[in-house]
């Protein structure tokens, strides 16, 4: 692996295909390949394209002032979500701890959605582990916390099964270890008494010596116990366990020594493929009775954060991970037609936005990617659903058309009308945290519908960006309704393929139209409250120039690209400043103070887009609705 003086993380050997010549992709020595150019490690989207049509949704907000907003526990170290499909609903679990990690005391909290874009408030699902009186170990710290690799089960009977591991901080795992706690989430929504499925051997853990919760086996729910039976003998699931268990019983099949946060999914010949943390991989043939030798794989570039496979509706493959070694974004997707060997790698979530409260280990980013493991439920649709945390301390969701693609042809004329108030925006990208929302709205009219972004976030902002097909010379127009001037803020941008910024114009928080060009910031003019404002833009890439007018008025004229391009593929809107912080070299522990306020919205700022139209400017084209 090589670090280029630009910037851009690559393999040494042209676009990685050098980096396993001795190995045939899909055998033992290389269960899988990656093939990509690399990403730029300056930027936080990586310079990668974008999957078109992801829709980023914030589920849970963390908020420590006002916790009825969030979880009702007002924590602020929320980490390692695992999604599952069982009831027509969507289930999602994430470990919390007031502070930062491996800090106690620690809980598991759950939370549904019946559509994966709107979610209902955190419950509880496993409580804080007080320990008994008396010394355990040398690690005993009076409260246990919580720390899964594996969240959910859908047993052959139907039954849905949530699970947790309980530990003693600061280690939770190994011979520090507690056990592994399960419950039924029933088809009402309610819970199953807690129950332990398997105890910490390492920790000389049993029955008679952990009497929190009892066995399973005693429950008199025989199909309870029918599904935590079959658990058990799935090995392909319980190979999640062995990193927090760490037994040498002869329970675990995985050899070598104990990797992290295994994703399993099955290729097209049967072969379970396995991946780990840092790049590590191995292969079954026998549905994880045994296992080839675990590699680490020199095509997937990677660190500490998670890595996700799995196979997708239309019956390819996608990876899902954050693809440099230091610092936890982006977060991009690879796909495959046979699970093997993996390539056009583009972006699903790159914003990072700041991190509102310091507490232990809580890294910056995108980060610990999970999916809706094979067997654990089928959402409707074509969707490829992702869950991951945002700094450790926010949940959020992704929901990633399927097939994946990365290209939009012919011109575009969208004017939202055909959709359904608060439903999806097909082929437009969104970032929707809960205080700044882009949803369509049936404004001004129950029939004239607009896409409308909303900013209430005193810490981050919405984004809505339309993809369109690759040009040279381009013609935008669009209307923008502001309900304000005084605050709130919305920056429109075209962008190339790699996220360079040649066009640059903002609707100020003074009321002022700015528009950013190669001799600096012009103001062209103000704009009023409650009116339609007409845009119109032409861009000639070669010559970098572009022209602009408002409500049929010439604004510029061969005015200068802020930054160059060769071509432009995207239109932007985003309600708040590009930031370029934190950078792959900020420290985590740099910065000790929670950021001010960051607990109450500010005034809402209000902008409605409409009747967005883009095509080539030579006029060989016409826009089509």
């Amino acid at each position: 692996r090589d670090w280029s003086v630009t910037g851009v993380q690559t393999c040494a050997l042209p676009i990685c295909l050098g980096c396993a010549l001795a190995a045939e992709p899909g055998g033992p020595a290389e269960p899988v390949r990656v093939v990509h150019t690399g990403i730029d490690l300056e930027t936080h989207d990586g310079g990668l394209r974008p999957a078109i049509g992801v829709e980023n949704i914030q589920v849970m907000r963390a908020n420590r002032t006002y916790p009825e907003s969030a979880d009702g526990f007002g924590w602020t170290y929320n980490h390692a979500p695992m999604l599952a499909y069982a009831h027509g609903r969507f289930y999602l679990q994430y470990l919390s701890n007031p502070f930062g990690e491996h800090v106690p005391p620690g809980q598991t909290l759950l939370v549904t959605s019946q559509d994966g874009r709107h979610w209902d408030r955190p419950r509880q699902v496993f409580p804080i582990y007080l320990l008994r009186p008396g010394p355990i170990s040398g690690h005993e710290s009076g409260m246990a916390i919580m720390h899964q690799r594996m969240g959910f089960y859908v047993a052959p009977n139907g039954r849905l099964l949530v699970l947790g591991h309980y530990g003693h901080a600061p280690s939770p795992t190994g011979a520090t270890g507690i056990g592994r706690v399960v419950r039924e989430v029933y088809a009402d929504g309610t819970f199953g008494p807690i129950h332990f499925i398997r105890y910490n051997a390492a920790a000389k853990r049993s029955e008679a010596n952990t009497p929190r919760f009892p066995y399973y086996a005693r429950s008199s729910d025989k199909e309870f116990v029918a599904a935590c039976d079959a658990l058990l003998a799935d090995k392909l699931k319980t190979m999640q366990w062995r990193e927090e268990d760490r037994s040498d019983d002869g329970f675990y099949t995985t050899p070598g020594s104990v990797l992290q946060a295994p994703s399993v999914f099955h290729r097209k010949d049967g072969v379970a493929v396995a991946l780990w943390k840092h790049s590590w991989s191995a292969l079954s043939h026998d549905d994880g009775r045994t296992w080839s030798k675990p590699v680490q794989v020199p095509s997937i570039v990677t660190g500490g954060a998670k890595t996700w496979g799995q196979r997708t509706a239309d019956g390819r493959y996608a990876m899902v991970y954050n693809p440099a070694e230091r610092s936890r974004w982006p977060l991009a997707v690879v796909t495959s037609d046979d699970g093997v060997t993996f390539g056009d790698m583009l972006l699903i979530n790159g914003e990072v936005p700041p991190r509102r409260y310091f507490g232990r280990a809580k890294d910056f980013g995108v980060q610990y990617v999970r999916g809706i493991a094979e067997g654990n439920g089928t959402p409707p649709g074509q969707d490829l659903w992702i869950t991951y945390s945002g700094n450790k301390e926010d949940m959020w969701v992704s929901r990633v058309p399927v097939p994946i693609r990365q290209q939009v042809t012919g011109p575009i004329h969208d004017t939202f009308d055909g959709l359904e108030p608060g439903g999806r925006v097909p082929e437009w990208n969104l970032y929707r945290p809960r205080w700044a929302d882009v949803r369509v709205e049936a404004f001004p009219s129950a029939e004239k519908k607009c896409l409308r972004l909303e900013d209430r976030d005193p810490w981050d902002y919405a984004k809505a960006v339309r993809v369109f097909a690759e040009s040279k010379s381009l013609r935008l127009e669009f209307s923008l309704w502001a309900g304000q001037t005084d605050t709130g803020r919305l920056e429109i941008e075209v962008l190339d393929h790699r996220g360079h910024r040649p066009i640059r114009l903002s609707l100020a928080e003074d009321g002022r139209v700015r528009v950013a060009t190669a001799e600096g910031i012009v103001e062209v003019g103000p704009y009023r409250a409650s009116e339609w404002l007409r845009f119109s833009l032409t861009l000639d890439t070669p010559a970098a120039r572009f022209d602009l007018a408002l409500n049929g008025q010439k604004l510029l004229s061969a005015a200068t690209f802020a930054e160059a391009a060769a071509t432009v593929e995207r239109f932007s809107l985003r309600t708040g400043a590009f930031r370029p912080e934190p950078t792959r070299q900020t420290d985590r522990y740099a910065v000790l103070d929670d950021l001010p306020d960051p607990d109450k919205p500010v005034p809402p700022a209000v902008f409605y887009l409409d009747e967005v139209v883009i095509e080539d400017a030579s006029g060989s084209t016409r826009a089509r609705r």
